[in-house]
């Protein structure tokens, strides 16, 4: 995908935005990831040195195919990124026309959101040393129970306004939406592998609509989310961590960041010992036992299985980990299938769920 905006319509949009003096003295590739692609700005405002990051949205897979679609993506993101505690801020949406200047939205027909840089390492640095060490160090527990605590914080504050709709439209969303378990399924890389079938991933979406009629009217779970909570998004620096990417909704159900966060540590230890052993166990517990402590939210044990299930064909796609072996992805499959099919989540189970189906 190629960025059609130069430093100087970059130049103009900030001096614009800011009322101030701007010079870009340098546009730096961030990397390109399965959904975009970022730059890092690097500019003078009225001679103060700054930096900004630029990123965009691939316009195939995941409901992302029209420009409106990537248009809402980064109009929810711009609208949430500032509510969450701890989440890198985020300045603008900004629309770009076919001859590469920034406007107002009506015209545009590609976006672009502006948002603070990130400063830390992602975790699954922290991860894959667990990895490479085989044993877990005292930051190493502190820091799961970090983001066990984080979570239980953010997910007290409750919404009542529209709350069956939106608790609806979140379980909805999860078994069909484009970036949801649906839409992964549907990517075309789930065609060629050999380790699950067309039949096996259309079940999983069967069994994962049920679930959706069991648990959509539960609307009083409905809780502030971040919404994408996997090592990614979670940047750990010397005093504490910050967070990117909240785009799927200010509100939904606690279990699907306690799913996204977990579901990785299920993976690392299969990656790691081939089987839910070892350090990646001891994470998955003490997190999930710091959680419960914290919240008492029993509840969730009996509406989280689609929220895994969906993070599962997320870990498992070749797409997004591809040095991964088929055994530790028929593992997570069989996670997936286990849960799938028994009324509550047993979080003392999972080594059964993967080898007993």
């Amino acid at each position: 995908m190629t960025m059609n905006y130069t430093k100087k319509s970059i130049e103009k949009y900030l001096a614009e935005l800011y009322k101030a003096d701007v010079k870009v003295t340098a546009l730096k590739p961030l990397g390109a990831g399965v959904h975009g692609i970022g730059n890092l700005i690097e500019f003078t405002r009225d001679g103060t040195e700054k930096r900004l990051v630029i990123k965009t949205l691939y316009p195939e897979n995941f409901g992302h195919d029209h420009f409106s679609d990537r248009a809402q993506v980064f109009l929810l993101a711009n609208s949430l990124y500032n509510k969450l505690p701890k989440h890198i801020g985020s300045l603008d949406v900004v629309g770009l026309t076919p001859e590469g200047d920034f406007i107002s939205g009506g015209d545009a027909r590609e976006f672009y959101i502006l948002m603070e840089e990130a400063e830390g390492v992602d975790y699954f640095n922290d991860l894959d040393a667990i990895k490479e060490r085989g044993y877990l160090e005292d930051k190493d527990r502190a820091r799961a129970e970090a983001l066990a605590d984080y979570l239980a914080g953010i997910h007290k504050k409750k919404e009542t306004e529209n709350a069956s709709l939106l608790y609806k439209r979140k379980i909805r969303d999860t078994v069909g939406h484009g970036e949801c378990l649906m839409g992964i399924i549907d990517l075309d890389v789930y065609d060629t592998v050999d380790f699950t079938n067309n039949d096996e991933l259309t079940d999983i979406a069967k069994k994962s609509v049920g679930w959706w009629g069991k648990i959509k009217h539960k609307s009083h779970r409905l809780c502030q989310v971040h919404g994408d909570f996997h090592p990614g998004n979670i940047w750990f620096k010397d005093d504490g961590f910050v967070l990117l990417d909240r785009s799927r909704g200010e509100f939904g159900e606690p279990g699907d960041d306690v799913s996204c966060l977990t579901t990785n540590y299920v993976f690392y230890a299969l990656r790691h010992k081939g089987e839910f052993s070892g350090p990646f166990k001891e994470l998955f517990d003490l997190f999930w036992r710091r959680y419960l402590e914290k919240t008492g939210d029993y509840e969730m044990l009996e509406v989280v299985a689609p929220f895994y299930a969906f993070r599962v064909v997320v870990v498992s796609n070749p797409l997004f980990y591809p040095d991964v072996s088929n055994d530790v992805r028929r593992g997570m499959f069989n996670f997936a299938n286990s849960i799938l099919g028994e009324d509550k989540f047993d979080v003392d189970k999972v080594d059964d769920y993967i080898k007993n189906f």
